[in-house]
């Protein structure tokens, strides 16, 4: 069971003021490791830091900036002298909007978030990472399917983040480094806040076989699983977390 363990590990969490972010955060030091907290949200973020059971660094974070995620794992490094471990998991949701009327600033702007934004974290980090380390990055099954919503921006930027997860897994293999995606389904988040229960329950009825609506502690766990040396001998998979809903 030692191996489900992350003691002595540093982890990146990009996106950890809120939502999914905060529940790695929350996991990954109960199973042990120490954080490196990346967001927008500077407020947030501490709050983030102060709230988890090991020691953390915040600094707030645009991953859209390659200097920011340069700066991010560099005070890793400064505070704790290695990284072991990222979890990919700032994004944003973009807005709905029909194809033919998507302005092109919004898509690339969900598109520089979601999968530039993954790119920039997973180049600094794995210019520091050792073998043994493990980046896991978060992408959605809306990288596989649709929920019929206008979404052309950010179900492209989550399918770019499978491709970029296999192409480093085959890159960094060969130095011990594993890179892995995780594809939630339907969570509590700032996005869904708004659900009513009766949506919510169209939504479970229509699409989520196993019946609820995702705990963030499911896909948090997943995470800490993917990082550990329980995964060892895994890199390159694409895990969805979704109670179902690919097998509809």
């Amino acid at each position: 069971m030692n191996r489900f363990r992350l003691d002595g590990k540093v982890a990146v969490v990009t996106g950890a003021s809120s939502g999914l972010g905060v529940a790695f955060a929350h996991a990954l030091a109960d199973a042990g490791a120490n954080l490196v907290l990346g967001a927008r949200r500077e407020g947030r973020l501490r709050e983030t830091a102060g709230a988890v059971a090991t020691k953390a660094v915040a600094v707030r974070t645009d991953v859209t900036a390659v200097g920011d995620c340069e700066r991010l794992v560099a005070a890793g490094m400064d505070a704790f002298g290695r990284v072991d471990v990222l979890i990919n998991n700032a994004g944003t949701g973009g807005e709905y909007h029909p194809a033919t009327e998507d302005a092109p600033e919004h898509f690339r702007s969900v598109v520089e978030a979601n999968l530039h934004g993954a790119y920039w974290m997973a180049q600094a980090c794995g210019r520091v990472m050792d073998p043994g380390s493990s980046v896991v990055n978060i992408s959605s099954v809306m990288a596989l399917t649709t929920a019929k919503m206008p979404a052309a921006a950010y179900s492209a930027s989550k399918a770019g983040l499978l491709g970029l997860t296999r192409d480093l897994a085959a890159q960094w293999g060969s130095r011990g480094i594993r890179v892995n995606a995780l594809l939630p389904g339907v969570f509590p988040s700032e996005a869904t806040a708004h659900y009513s229960d009766r949506y919510r329950r169209k939504v479970i009825d229509a699409k989520i076989p196993l019946g609820r609506i995702g705990d963030p502690g499911d896909v948090a766990a997943a995470a800490v699983f993917l990082a550990s040396d329980a995964a060892a001998y895994i890199t390159g998979v694409s895990l969805p977390v979704d109670g179902g809903v690919l097998i509809n």
